[in-house]
């Protein structure tokens, strides 16, 4: 078989042929050392694409030390803790850092802050549902800030599954849209 037909992404394609492994018999023949010889290793893509992310400072540089230098765009960060420790405070302070004006519960500006001032969870994953649309009108979107997705999830279920599943297709969500508009 050609290395030209193989189920793998052209650019993966491009550099098997380049090397010249041009058929599956010529990789097969070859040691695992001559083909990685030239490429990148899984850590340093990692490393590659940690140091190409924009980072939003915490306005806490201890806080930013431990968050690789900030809250990462293109990731989903989550701040967690007991009641009153400062989760809802940093987030503000993330909103003013990106140099914009807070909206609580709305959409607007630079950042995007959705307050537990949403009555139930199925509000709360509406606007979530909405975010696509409204940040791909407003470019100038740079951080996305939920004040508790978990707020809304603590009473009123007695299905604990479809729980489960309305949490992981959110995050799902919220990952997606991270990386697609290369949000924090």
């Amino acid at each position: 078989m050609e290395v030209s037909k193989l189920p793998i992404s052209a650019t993966q394609r491009g550099k098997l042929i380049s090397a010249g492994y041009t058929s599956l018999s010529s990789i097969c023949s070859a040691s695992s050392s001559d083909i990685s010889r030239g490429t990148q290793t899984a850590w340093d893509m990692l490393q590659e694409e940690q140091e190409s992310l924009a980072r939003i400072t915490t306005s806490c540089a201890d806080l930013d030390n431990i968050l690789g230098g900030g809250i990462g765009c293109r990731e989903v960060t989550e701040i967690g803790g007991v009641p009153g420790i400062g989760k809802t405070q940093l987030g503000i302070q993330l909103a003013v850092n990106v140099q914009i004006p807070v909206e609580f519960g709305g959409l607007g500006g630079k950042a995007i802050y959705i307050g537990k001032c949403l009555g139930f969870y199925t509000e709360q994953s509406a606007v979530i549902n909405y975010l696509d649309k409204f940040v791909s009108e407003h470019k100038d979107v740079k951080v996305v800030i939920i004040d508790s997705i978990a707020f809304h999830f603590r009473h009123g279920f007695v299905d604990l599954a479809l729980r489960t599943r309305v949490l992981s297709g959110i995050a799902l969500k919220l990952m997606n849209l991270a990386k697609k508009f290369s949000l924090a």
